[in-house]
C-alpha cells in the first residue's frame, strides 16, 4: 500500500532526516530516502506509522524483504535492528573516529552485515560530515512509535 503524504512527513519528522540505520543525513546522503517497511509488505507488514522507517536508498536496497540476518560472529540467525522497538545505542556504536559502525549484539552485528552499513561511500560521506561537524549525530534513546 502506498504511505500517504502526512504519513510520509510523520516518519520524516520523527526520524529527524536521518537515516533510521545508517544514520546520514537526507540533506548530505549520496542516495535518495524513502519510507520503508520495517516488516515488509510482503511477508504480511502493514502500512502504519509503527511499522515504518525513513531509509536511504542504499541501505533500504541492502534490507530488501529481510527481517533476520546471520550474526557474522556466532553464525546465529538474528532478527535485524528494528528502529521502532529497538534502542540504537544498545546494538551500536561508533568507532573511535566515527568512520565506521561497530555491533556489540548480534542484532547489530547482523544488520551492519545485511545492510552494508559501512559500504564506502556512506564511510565517505561520514568523513565529509565529521570535517563540518554535523557527524556523529546524537545518539537515538527512546524508540518512538
Amino acid at each position: 500500500m502506498a504511505v500517504s503524504e502526512r504519513l510520509r512527513r510523520e516518519v520524516v519528522t520523527r526520524a529527524n532526516h536521518l537515516c533510521e540505520y545508517c544514520r546520514c543525513h537526507a540533506s548530505f546522503c549520496p542516495y535518495p530516502f524513502s519510507v520503508e517497511h520495517i516488516h515488509p509488505e510482503s511477508l504480511g507488514g502493514q502500512t502504519v506509522l509503527a511499522n515504518l522507517a525513513y531509509s536511504c536508498q542504499g541501505c533500504n536496497n541492502a534490507k530488501y524483504n529481510f527481517i533476520e540476518a546471520v550474526d557474522p560472529l556466532t553464525d546465529q540467525l538474528v532478527l535485524l535492528y528494528n528502529p521502532r522497538t529497538d534502542l540504537w545505542p544498545t546494538h551500536f556504536l561508533w568507532s573511535e573516529d566515527g568512520l565506521e559502525l561497530i555491533g556489540i549484539t548480534p542484532t547489530g552485528r547482523a544488520t551492519i552485515e545485511r545492510l552494508r552499513l559501512n559500504r564506502e561511500n556512506v564511510v565517505g560521506w561520514r568523513r565529509m560530515a565529521i570535517a563540518f561537524g554535523i557527524h556523529p549525530p546524537s545518539p537515538i534513546e527512546l524508540p518512538s512509535l
